[in-house]
């Protein structure tokens, strides 16, 4: 029988098998840890230029504000009522000669679904200053209204659609005719570029 009895100090390791079992994976832990390290600090970087252009934005809001109060205090004194009352008409007479009915029958014709017909059509001004389209129409099922209401939404020209009443349609109207809806939405016109407006 043979005994193997090992009689040295320090006793023979194989430390080429630790490294390669282990020295990779030190080694991919490490890549990992600058990774994240580098991402961390990119992140950080970031949200400091973010932070930054915020507080830029919002005193630039601030100043913005200021002069428009500083504005509406010097227009609301009692001597320049009648400048300021002139220009509230000149605004809202520009406004209503930049609304074209052509524009919007043409935009409303894109969305509108078959067997389904406009009964009358109203814009007003919003307090915000929006162009309002009030419309009713009229048609043989609720389905029509709906479609329109979804066309509407995914057009750039009509925002926040929605049907305001619906009513059985009143006699008189288009044979057909079974449902009336009155419906709203803010209508944005487009704006022609400098180069449609000069063209001949």
């Amino acid at each position: 029988m043979r005994v193997n009895i090992n009689l040295a100090t320090h006793p023979y390791e194989d430390l080429r098998r630790f490294w390669l079992r282990w020295g990779g994976a030190l080694a991919a832990l490490g890549l990992l840890t600058l990774l994240l390290a580098y991402s961390a600090l990119a992140g950080w970087v970031t949200a400091r230029k973010d932070s930054d252009l915020i507080r830029q934005s919002q005193e630039q809001i601030a100043a913005r504000d200021q002069e428009k109060a500083s504005a509406e205090a010097i227009l609301n004194r009692p001597e320049n009522q009648s400048t300021r009352d002139r220009s509230q008409f000149l605004n809202d007479l520009f406004q209503r000669k930049a609304f074209s009915w052509t524009k919007v029958f043409e935009d409303l014709e894109r969305v509108m679904p078959p067997r389904l017909h406009v009964v009358s059509i109203r814009p007003e001004m919003a307090p915000d200053n929006q162009l309002e389209i009030k419309l009713v129409v009229a048609g043989e099922s609720r389905d029509r209204a709906l479609e329109l209401v979804r066309r509407m939404e995914g057009s750039q020209r009509f925002q926040q659609t929605q049907i305001q009443q619906e009513a059985a349609a009143q006699s008189g109207q288009a044979s057909g005719d079974k449902v009336q809806f009155d419906i709203s939405a803010f209508y944005v016109p487009e704006v022609e570029s400098a180069g449609k407006r000069g063209a001949p």
